[in-house]
């Protein structure tokens, strides 16, 4: 699809609405923060049309976007796996969340102490953030979300995972430089994958 101001209000409001369908029919509450994975992704889809809106530039817009795409999503994803996984998987799960932690902390400090830039280009947004040992952020983050997802001992959650990194695969061959943009946008719409995980049978045994 195109992307625009317009596509990102759209999709950031079906998505969220889905979230809130998925928050309603959670029955543990240990799995509340992985059921509200789409309304946040999809929230984050909102303020990037307000970021359309800005027309690029420094803005609090590309700053609210950018703490809950890089900190925030980074911290939230190995906590809210392991906190939902099954006791016999959740010690595989820590160096997910140590990673997570780790790559929190430096994104935080970045984002405090250097301005975020949006530049539209055509039909997506790059956004610019100094993170020095980028390569090695980039790797921290990779894992702390994907490595979680993938060994969060359940086929539903695992499946997100294998999606979700083809998508940024995908991503990054086609808009390298607007990675970032682009593969939260196909993690929002992916995250509708969790209303099959919210609806699974609690009592159904992990995969190991």
């Amino acid at each position: 699809m195109c992307w625009s101001a317009t596509a990102d209000l759209v999709a950031g409001t079906a998505i969220s609405a889905a979230g809130i369908v998925c928050l309603a029919r959670v029955r543990r509450a240990r799995d509340l923060p992985v059921a509200a994975l789409p309304l946040l992704l999809g929230a984050h889809q909102l303020v990037e049309a307000a970021v359309w809106g800005t027309g690029g530039g420094c803005s609090p817009a590309a700053t609210a976007w950018a703490v809950i795409a890089l900190p925030l999503l980074v911290l939230w994803v190995p906590a809210g796996v392991l906190l939902a996984a099954a006791p016999e998987v959740r010690r595989r799960l820590w160096a997910p969340l140590a990673a997570g932690l780790v790559t929190a902390a430096v994104l935080a400090y970045c984002l405090a102490t250097r301005p975020v830039t949006a530049e539209i280009r055509g039909r997506t947004i790059g956004y610019v953030v100094n993170v020095p040992w980028t390569p090695l952020v980039l790797a921290g983050y990779l894992f702390a979300t994907l490595g979680s997802l993938l060994h969060a001992g359940d086929r539903r959650l695992g499946t997100l995972g294998v999606v979700l990194a083809a998508g940024a695969l995908a991503c990054s061959a086609l808009w390298r430089l607007e990675f970032a943009s682009t593969w939260c946008a196909f993690a929002a719409v992916a995250s509708l994958l969790v209303w099959g995980w919210v609806r699974r049978p609690c009592a159904a045994p992990p995969v190991t």
